[in-house]
Order: structure tokens, then C-alpha cells, then sequence
């Protein structure tokens, strides 16, 4: 009959609209971030589970949660300017050791990075308590094996650690400006060999303070 809607074929994907609130479900109900894979795992098929998370994030933006991307994957999170809010007492805050910032901060920076390497730009040897501090805050994990002579591990900084810091990968570390800025330099400079690249040495200093936490 002409006055009728037709029927929606059991094949056709679902309106925009309704991926959208699909992915919304999802990704609220989710104790972990989740991957574009996943998403489109647990939609109807012909679902576009990226498309959905583009205007998605267009809705969020403002709001006092949004939609961030962390690595690969994606979560709700405290707009920044509300993490005051959440934030609680506790009865003691544990600081890394000056040695564990400068590792971590050369990690980051300059990752994938062999231990030779990273005792090469602090100028001292790393202890093996550093990299297990790192370790068990699980703000670092192994990497590949370099092809060369005795096939030396590497390190390199883990999603818990862009997520700890509100960053989407680590492309997104400050700079000199952002870390002034942002109160975050100290007074105490670190090696000059942090300086990442398309930076000098003076780019570097100060960063540990970004990690002091």
C-alpha cells in the first residue's frame, strides 16, 4: 500500500541516530576503555561504529563528561576543569624517586629505549628497583627486541600511563611552553639528552616535575 513505511530489511544497519546511543551504552557500561574493534563486535552488522564515535564526541564536547581517545581505545572521562571535584583526600602521596622520574621521563620521550640507552643519557647505571617501581604502576612495559648484538629489550610507556596523564599518545607530551604554562617545571634540570626531537636541550628541563604524582 502506498501509504505505508517500508520495512527495514534485517540487513540494513541501524539510523546514525541509533548507533550513536549504541555506542553511548556501550562504552558507559564498559569498566575498561574499548577499541574500535570491539565496538563494532557487539553492534548490528553494517553498524560504522567509527562514524558514531566522531559526532559522539561532537556531543560531548563541553559537557562535564567527554568522550576521549586513549591510544586505541576509547572511554568517558572527567572534563578536566571538573577533576577537582573528584579528587579525595588520602592519607599519604607517594612521589618517584628522582632516579624513576628521569627514567620514565627518557622512556617517554625517547621510547622504544634499551636500558644501555637510557643509562647513556642520565650518565649513571639504572637500577633494577627503578625499572620495577615503573613496572608495578604498570606506567612502562617491555617492548620488542632490538636487532642487534644480544637482542636488548626495550621499554616503552603503556596506556595506563597516557591515561594516568589525560593523554591521547605520547605525541601529546608537553613541551617547554606547556610545562611552564601549566606551573609544572622545576628547578632542577634533567639530562640534557631528553630533549625530544625538534627540541634543544634547554626544551627538556624541568619535565620531572610532570611526572611527580
Amino acid at each position: 500500500m502506498s501509504g505505508e513505511a517500508p520495512e527495514q530489511s534485517l540487513f540494513e544497519a541501524p539510523p546514525m541516530g541509533e548507533q550513536e546511543r549504541m555506542v553511548e551504552a556501550i562504552l558507559f557500561a564498559s569498566a575498561a576503555p574499548v577499541t574500535l574493534s570491539e565496538l563494532a563486535s557487539r553492534m548490528p552488522h553494517g553498524c560504522d561504529p567509527a562514524e558514531a564515535l566522531v559526532t559522539l564526541r561532537r556531543r560531548y564536547e563541553g559537557r562535564g563528561v567527554q568522550l576521549v581517545k586513549v591510544a586505541d581505545t576509547y572511554v568517558f572521562r572527567t572534563a578536566p576543569d571538573l577533576g577537582h571535584l573528584m579528587q579525595k583526600e588520602v592519607a599519604e602521596q607517594r612521589k618517584l624517586s628522582r632516579a624513576a622520574i628521569e627514567t620514565l621521563a627518557i622512556i617517554a620521550y625517547h621510547q622504544p629505549v634499551t636500558r644501555a640507552e637510557i643509562e647513556e643519557i642520565r650518565g649513571v647505571a639504572v637500577s633494577r628497583g627503578t625499572v620495577d617501581q615503573l613496572l608495578e604502576l604498570e606506567w612502562i612495559r617491555l617492548g620488542r627486541r632490538r636487532m642487534t648484538p644480544g637482542r636488548p629489550v626495550t621499554f616503552v610507556v603503556t596506556d595506563h600511563f597516557l591515561m594516568h596523564f589525560g593523554l591521547e599518545s605520547a605525541r601529546d607530551l608537553p613541551g617547554l611552553k606547556e610545562l611552564r604554562a601549566a606551573g609544572l617545571l622545576d628547578s632542577r634540570p634533567l639530562p640534557g639528552g631528553l630533549a625530544g626531537p625538534g627540541e634543544d636541550e634547554e626544551s627538556a628541563e624541568g619535565q620531572s616535575e610532570l611526572f611527580e604524582d
